[in-house]
């Protein structure tokens, strides 16, 4: 009891295939894909700047170039601009 064995595996495939259909399986599994590298490439983005230690001082810093995360490698049409955050402004 709480195993998953064959023969759930192949009645939860069964019933997925009913539900979205053959030809609907490939663009879902397609778009898990992609939804993975996107949120693969966030979080080490998102490490990647943590890693990084702003500079202290009150000197002003240059301004930055915009970054842009592309969903797959060579895919522009999914590519978006990322907005840096601002650290705030103490009075």
């Amino acid at each position: 009891m709480g195993q998953i064995g064959a023969r759930e595996l192949i009645l939860l495939a069964i019933v997925v295939l009913l539900v979205f259909g053959a030809k609907r399986l490939p663009d879902i599994a397609r778009s898990l894909g992609k939804s993975a590298r996107i949120l693969k490439s966030e979080t080490a983005a998102l490490k990647a700047e943590s890693a990084a230690t702003p500079p202290q001082g009150g000197e002003p810093q240059a301004p930055t170039v915009a970054k842009t995360i592309q969903s797959a490698p060579g895919d522009v049409a999914g590519a978006r601009p990322v907005e840096e955050p601002r650290p705030a402004q103490q009075s």
